[in-house]
């Protein structure tokens, strides 16, 4: 297929496995799949491809060790499963990729690391720097010290969130199930999506699966983790992780799974490393909502957001936080780091510049979003 030719030009490729291919639903890990998987990244390895391994597992190997007999939900309980579980899939791994001549490297990560600038810079530099040693990234989550409000949630953002941090051709999610499924016919009936060219609100009502006792994230957190990387350039395929030889098939461009594609970029529209950090390694804090010139000057003329733009203010946050910006359908535009608080936000909206200073006592800035410090997230028209 035309459209899988885009995978065959990875180089670079992020594989998260999810929680329920590796391991049983007794919670002991699925030494046979593991064995199958790290033979399929083998084969990658050895036609030149770059893997990075996000790997889910830790807490269901550490319930089996611990006879637990359903996933934690009381954070503590949690922490302790992947505490104990964590080392067992580690050494798993280390026995079979080393029995095939491969290192690995272990990288456990929290939110908190890759929205710190200098954190995030020191894992990406670290991930590199392992891969130029030939070495194979294995990434989790670091249960044990995150916290509620500093949780990826599930390994699904955190494989988007490493693909875009690694520059990643590719992504792989595998799961256990053939793809995503869409309407087949009005008797309720569905069928793989073999290609999708855009993620909308429709796509992801439907997209009702969950997960299970062993993981966090279902369809619907794979299709809005996916629609992440792509606005980014990452084309993403979700795949069955028990199907027989996934991997090779999947780079060899046969029609498995569902893969989406990233809108058309023009050259040089690449998003850059510190503007990536600011759109999709924080969490906003707040909300403004922009008139339809605004939004125009933004997506259209590449322009600044001007206080006269805003129409409202949404959530209370600080200067330096990163901030939605919404047009008056309340679809997301663009993210960025506010140059104003919430409370002076609210005094200048709908003002024009040279009037922040009378408002305020001071004009500290003409701009309460500069372009510089933000990411236009919705697709800009084509160039004529």
């Amino acid at each position: 297929m035309p459209e899988r030719q885009i995978i065959q030009k990875a180089k670079r490729i992020v594989i998260k496995i999810g929680s329920r291919v590796l391991v049983q639903r007794s919670g002991r890990p699925d030494t046979r799949r593991m064995r199958e998987l790290a033979d399929q990244i083998s084969e990658l390895r050895a036609n030149g491809l770059e893997v990075i391994l996000v790997s889910s597992g830790a807490v269901g190997a550490g319930m089996e060790a611990l006879n637990m007999k359903t996933r934690p939900k009381a954070i503590p309980d949690l922490q302790m499963a992947a505490a104990v579980g964590q080392s067992r899939l580690m050494a798993a791994y280390d026995e079979l990729f080393g029995r095939r001549g491969i290192r690995i490297g272990q990288i456990l990560l929290t939110h908190d690391d890759l929205k710190h600038r200098a954190r995030h810079l020191n894992a990406r530099n670290t991930m590199l720097n392992l891969l130029r040693h030939n070495i194979v990234p294995i990434v989790n989550e670091n249960d044990v010290v995150a916290i509620d409000e500093i949780r990826f949630g599930d390994n699904d953002l955190l494989a988007s969130l490493v693909a875009i941090m690694m520059d990643a051709d590719l992504m792989i999610l595998l799961t256990t199930v053939d793809g995503f499924r869409i309407p087949a016919g009005k008797d309720g009936r569905t069928k793989r999506a073999s290609v999708l060219r855009e993620l909308d609100d429709a796509l992801l009502r439907h997209a009702t699966g969950k997960g299970g006792e062993l993981s966090t994230g279902g369809m619907a957190s794979k299709l809005k983790s996916a629609a992440m990387a792509v606005s980014t350039g990452i084309p993403v395929v979700i795949a069955n992780g028990r199907a027989r030889n996934i991997l090779p098939s999947v780079i060899d461009g046969k029609n498995t799974g569902t893969l989406l594609l990233p809108p058309h970029m023009e050259a040089g529209e690449e998003i850059p490393h510190r503007k990536r950090w600011i759109a999709f390694f924080h969490r906003s804090r707040g909300s403004l909502v922009i008139d339809d010139g605004a939004r125009t000057a933004l997506v259209d003329k590449g322009r600044s957001l001007l206080p006269i733009g805003v129409r409202e203010v949404e959530g209370e946050f600080e200067k330096g936080s990163v901030v939605n910006v919404l047009d008056t359908s309340r679809q997301l535009v663009a993210r960025g780091l506010s140059a104003y608080n919430s409370r002076d936000m609210r005094m200048i909206q709908g003002h024009k510049s040279a009037d922040i200073k009378t408002m305020l006592g001071a004009c500290v800035y003409d701009e309460v979003i500069h372009r510089d410090n933000m990411v236009i997230l919705t697709p800009r028209p084509p160039k004529s």
